[in-house]
This record gives C-alpha cells, sequence and structure tokens, in this order.
C-alpha cells in the first residue's frame, strides 16, 4: 500500500486527485477497525456451563468460577445462570475463597429461596463462616456467624442431609465460644478478679454445658467461690460436678477443695447453678 500511494505521489497527480485516492483507501481500513469494535454475541449458555464444569473437573476451580459467573452475566434470569451461580460458590468454596463463596451462596438463597438446592448454598454460606473461625485467643465474630448461619441451615431445612451435619459444626463452634469463657475466666482468676472469674465461668455453665468445658467451669467456680468465702456456693459448684460428672478429675479437685475448707460438697437448691443444671436428688 505505501508503494502505490508513493506511485501516485511520483506521477504528479494533483492535490484533489490525491486526497480522494486516500480517502478511497482510507474506507477498508476504518472497516476493519470497526470490526475491532464490534460487540462480539454472546455464547450460548450450555456452552459456557459445560466449559465450566470442564475446568471444574481439571481442578482449575478459579477459572471454572470466572466461566459460571460469565453465563449469569451474559444470560441472567435463565436456568443455567441459576445452576452456575450454585456451580461458582463450590469451586470458589473449593480453593477456600471464602468471601466469594459467601457471596455466591448468599445472592443464590436470595433469588431461589423455593429451590431444591437452596439448602446446599445456605451450607456452603455456613460452612465458609465455620472454616475461618479463628483460635480461642482472638476476637470470635467469626464464630457467632457460624453458629448463626448453621443454625439458619437447621431451621429452614432439618430434613436435609446438610442439617445433621450443620448440627455437629454448631457444636464444635459453641465449644470454641465456651473455650474463650474458659480462657478469660481463667486470667481473671490467675489476677484474684474472682467476680469477673465468675461471671465467664457461669456463661459457660448456663449457656454451653454440653461442651468439654463444662466440668472445667464448675471446678473453677468452685474454686473462686471459696476464694470469696461464699462457702454454700462453692459446695453447690462441687455437688452438681458429681452428680453430672462424678469420674471427672475436676470433680476430684473440687471434692478436695471443699473439704479442706471443712465444706464436703452439698448442693444449695436455690443456688443458681442447681437451677442451671436442674438436679434431681434421689
Amino acid at each position: 500500500m505505501r508503494r502505490f500511494i508513493d506511485g501516485i505521489r511520483s506521477a504528479g497527480l494533483g492535490l484533489l486527485v490525491w486526497l480522494a485516492v486516500a480517502a478511497a483507501l482510507a474506507v477498508p481500513l476504518a472497516s476493519c477497525a470497526g470490526d475491532v469494535n464490534k460487540i462480539l454475541p454472546d455464547e450460548p449458555a450450555d456452552k459456557l456451563y459445560n466449559e465450566g464444569l470442564t475446568l471444574l473437573n481439571r481442578g482449575d476451580y478459579n477459572d471454572a468460577a470466572k466461566k459460571f459467573e460469565e453465563v449469569d452475566r451474559q444470560h441472567p434470569y435463565s436456568e443455567w445462570a441459576r445452576k452456575s451461580l450454585l456451580m461458582s460458590a463450590f469451586a470458589y468454596y473449593e480453593v477456600n475463597r471464602h468471601e466469594e463463596t459467601i457471596q455466591a451462596a448468599k445472592r443464590y438463597v436470595a433469588l431461589h429461596p423455593g429451590s431444591s438446592d437452596a439448602a446446599y448454598a445456605q451450607y456452603l454460606m455456613a460452612s465458609s463462616y465455620f472454616d475461618q473461625i479463628p483460635d480461642i485467643t482472638r476476637d470470635q465474630g467469626r464464630t457467632e456467624k457460624a453458629i448463626q448461619a448453621l443454625a439458619e441451615v437447621v431451621r429452614k431445612y432439618p430434613d436435609t442431609e446438610y442439617a445433621e451435619s450443620a448440627r455437629k459444626k454448631i457444636e464444635v463452634a459453641r465449644d470454641q465460644l465456651a473455650g474463650k469463657e474458659m480462657l478469660i475466666g481463667r486470667y481473671y482468676l490467675q489476677q484474684h478478679n474472682y467476680p469477673g472469674a465468675i461471671n465467664r465461668f457461669k456463661t459457660v455453665v448456663t449457656q454451653y454445658q454440653t461442651t468439654r468445658h463444662v466440668e472445667e467451669a464448675l471446678m473453677r467456680l468452685t474454686e473462686a467461690y471459696m476464694a470469696l468465702g461464699v462457702v454454700t456456693e462453692a459446695q453447690t459448684a462441687a455437688a452438681v460436678l458429681g452428680h453430672n460428672f462424678p469420674d471427672s478429675p475436676w470433680y476430684q479437685d473440687a471434692y478436695k477443695l471443699v473439704q479442706t475448707g471443712g465444706a464436703p460438697p452439698q448442693e444449695d437448691k436455690g443456688s443458681w447453678i442447681s437451677r442451671a443444671f436442674g438436679i434431681k436428688q434421689g
């Protein structure tokens, strides 16, 4: 093309002829530029979805999630979009991209609450919170969110397989919260802040009785009440511990502690500890 233009110039054509030829040559060039910017038609939804499944089977979870998101972008409100939204949540969950999982699953539940897959979407969301539970030395906000989301699975979908798994995870999360209370309670006990310690152990006894921490909590209550001179409550804590966990090493420690003070374990039925457990005496 350059030679062609130089040939026209060397032939001495007039300015008007030159401009006319240049304009004619520009037409196909402009057409080519237009082709570059031309908006491509959407790809078929099933094609995009199957490409996502292929990537998923290969273990390319991030790329699979993007492909499923493309289905939702190009074909919103379609059945393929509904399926793809759930699959993108699953793909993100597989690579521990919890925030993306939560967003996709939450959107699925909001858009398709009556779907047969809504239970799984809710479970994915709850599991993402659960997987982010920190150790007991850190803030337990994520743990509380996990319990709330898992409880929704149990409440909305009680007869599904996800509900049973959710119940088990709730117990683990509750044990974590109880562990946090125990950690703080022990610290207060070491600092001789007995009222503060009692409040923490009381939370474990009243709210987390089914966790593994309740035995120690009752023993620590015995210890704190004895330190304050509130012997009847110390006796009750030890008695309740003995009634519920007679073989516990924590009961042995509590028994020795109150006996050393000249007060054997004995339940005061008016105590909040007794009421919390509802012990049935023979």
